[in-house]
């Protein structure tokens, strides 16, 4: 049984449902990634999540992160399992190989993730943080500040950030008010703060670099006035690496007490307190939010991978429970001296472990076919590359929202599959429940998901893109209905009340304008996003049925496995879009009529 991950699901996705390495094996930059190759990437990823990262997960929440004096302390297993990333290629494996970078494609890369997730979020995300914030630099910043900063953060030395968040902003970049000023040769004197930076101080690492969002003295209000800087705990003192680094008055003020994931620090940090910050500017001035958002694919598509390994964690762990917990018999016998039978038994128990399967497998197979849109879109300029580029940012909400939002749920399940040892932290759903929540919040909480869904990601293109993934659907509909016709009319029903709910909305955006349009926005989150897993289930069914009639790599029991898990989430969990639908579709607007005093 598995531990924390399935693999033979990883690798169904990527050989039989997405036949990846033959989609991208045309590509020049990923020479040499065939099917072997993904084989060997895969055992690799486990064996590291294995060996490093799986066994620290428990110890480092237990043993949790202090700050000391201004000093962040975490569990030395921290230490080991970025080392065991590091010297594995994987902070540099997507990397270019001028970098010393392995040109990964990045649907390979995110199943090792999924993996490194599933063993332990705590220690992966400070490693695919670096990675993250090394892209954006690799991507917009000087070669001076590539040369200094990239070997640096690809050898796991310094920590990477991203600090956006004030304290009276939020969510709401338009009022950050760290501030930059000019001093000459693309630096600036940096003064403001940074709260819940994840990743944002810890003594495991010689070096924290932050990609910092502030606003150039005299830059216009709003957005357009936001540039983006490289500040780092330790400046250069020179050109150079070789020449040595200096304190750049970045002061941890703290880190925060968080409900979850106590190995992974959020910090709260000040910049300039002596006004002897110094940040590195970014590319051009007043453009660093559209810097910074480029890379939002690639985090939000991360927040969700960090997602779907909790909950594939918490999966297994009630899995294994269910199989050894005997409790019980079956309502039919009333023998008292009968043996007591598994929980696995009880058909309410298989209906929580199906949807933990469901969600967890269903999540997998959209977070990685989103990864090899990235692949083609980044690597073709073909009318069929551009499509899937804008698949990706048509569904970007929904990747990053429905594995954290249907993961918590997941988790949930678990917990109560257990009962009240899942509370307890003899076992560790308890602690995948508080770790998964934060996923939610993580890249912009679900409500601003739902309102950049309908806001910004349907209305592209005029519509074009959503009725290009429409006709998608449609055609993978139909091509479904011979082996499974049942679930193929579900789904079909589904999709099109879906489409008629989106007309009526879009009508109310034009009668009545966008606060009436948005209100419900994350309701309509979901009930895309029930439909869009819906659709990748019954295509992976379909595939597993092909498979047990003319053979396929895994065995039998898991592609009946496969059918099955389909079968629930189209019987179980599609249906909940029947009262999504009655709510967008009613007339009556409680929650946008009423009135603040109320809520007493």
């Amino acid at each position: 049984m598995h531990t924390y991950v399935s693999t033979d699901h990883l690798r169904f996705l990527i050989h039989e449902y997405l036949k990846a390495p033959a989609q991208i094996e045309n590509y020049e930059k990923f020479e040499g990634y065939d099917a072997e190759a993904f084989d060997m990437s895969i055992d690799a990823a486990e064996q590291i999540g294995n060996q490093h990262l799986y066994p620290a997960y428990r110890i480092m929440d237990q043993e949790k992160a202090t700050c000391e004096n201004g000093v962040v302390w975490t569990h030395p297993l921290l230490a080991e399992g970025l080392k065991a990333m590091t010297e594995g290629g994987w902070l540099s494996s997507t990397a270019p190989a001028e970098m010393g970078g392995s040109q990964m494609p990045l649907v390979l890369h995110n199943t090792a993730s999924l993996i490194f997730m599933g063993a332990n979020a705590n220690i992966a995300a400070y490693a695919f943080l670096t990675v993250g914030a090394a892209n954006l630099i690799l991507a917009y910043g000087s070669d001076e500040l590539k040369a200094l900063y990239l070997p640096e953060m690809y050898s796991g030395r310094f920590q990477g950030t991203m600090a956006l968040t004030e304290p009276q902003a939020g969510s709401s970049l338009t009022d950050i008010t760290a501030s930059a000023t000019p001093i000459g040769d693309g630096q600036y004197k940096i003064t403001g703060q940074k709260i819940y930076i994840s990743g944002g101080d810890h003594a495991s690492v010689d070096n924290v670099v932050h990609l910092m969002l502030a606003r150039v003295d005299g830059a216009p209000a709003g957005t357009k006035g936001i540039s983006l800087f490289v500040v780092p705990k330790h400046r250069p003192k020179g050109k150079t690496a070789s020449e040595g680094w200096e304190p750049n008055d970045v002061i941890t003020a703290g880190i925060y007490g968080k409900m979850g994931q106590k190995g992974y620090v959020a910090a709260h940090l000040m910049y300039g307190e002596n006004e002897n910050t110094i940040g590195y500017l970014v590319g051009e001035e007043h453009r660093g939010l559209s810097y910074m958002f480029s890379m939002m694919n690639e985090a939000r598509i991360g927040t969700g991978i960090m997602a779907t390994g909790c909950a594939s964690g918490a999966y297994y762990a009630s899995l294994k429970y269910a199989f050894e917990r005997p409790q019980g018999r079956h309502p039919s016998q009333k023998d008292p001296n009968q043996p007591q039978i598994p929980i696995v038994e009880h058909a309410d128990v298989r209906r929580m472990l199906l949807l933990q399967k469901a969600v967890v497998e269903g999540s997998q197979a959209l977070l990685l076919e989103a990864s090899l849109w990235e692949d083609i879109a980044l690597n073709d300029s073909s009318d069929a590359a551009k499509q899937s580029h804008l698949m990706l940012e048509l569904l970007t909400p929904i990747i990053k929202t429905f594995p954290s939002e249907y993961g918590t749920m997941a988790v949930m399940n678990g917990m109560q599959v257990l009962g009240g040892a899942g509370y307890c932290n003899d076992f560790p759903l308890e602690q995948y429940y508080r770790d998964i929540r934060v996923n939610a919040i993580y890249e912009g909480t679900t409500g601003i998901h739902g309102m950049d869904l309908m806001g910004r990601k349907i209305l592209m293109g005029k519509g074009d893109v959503l009725k290009a993934l429409s006709a998608r659907m449609q055609a993978d509909i139909e091509a479904c209905a011979k082996t499974f016709p049942d679930e193929a009319n579900a789904l079909g029903a589904s999709a099109v009340a879906l489409a008629k709910t989106t007309t009526k909305l879009m009508g109310i955006l034009q009668k009545d304008g966008p606060e009436a349009y948005l209100a419900d926005a994350s309701l309509y989150l979901e009930y895309f996003g029930l439909v869009v897993i819906s659709w990748h289930w019954l295509r992976m069914a379909n595939v597993a049925s092909e498979k047990l009639a003319n053979g396929g790599k895994l065995s039998k029991k898991f592609y009946e496995s496969n059918i099955l898990t389909m079968q629930y989430f189209i019987e179980y969990e599609l249906p909940k879009t029947r009262g999504l639908h009655a709510r967008l579709n009613s007339d009556k607007r409680v929650t946008l009529d009423a009135s603040p005093e109320l809520l007493v």
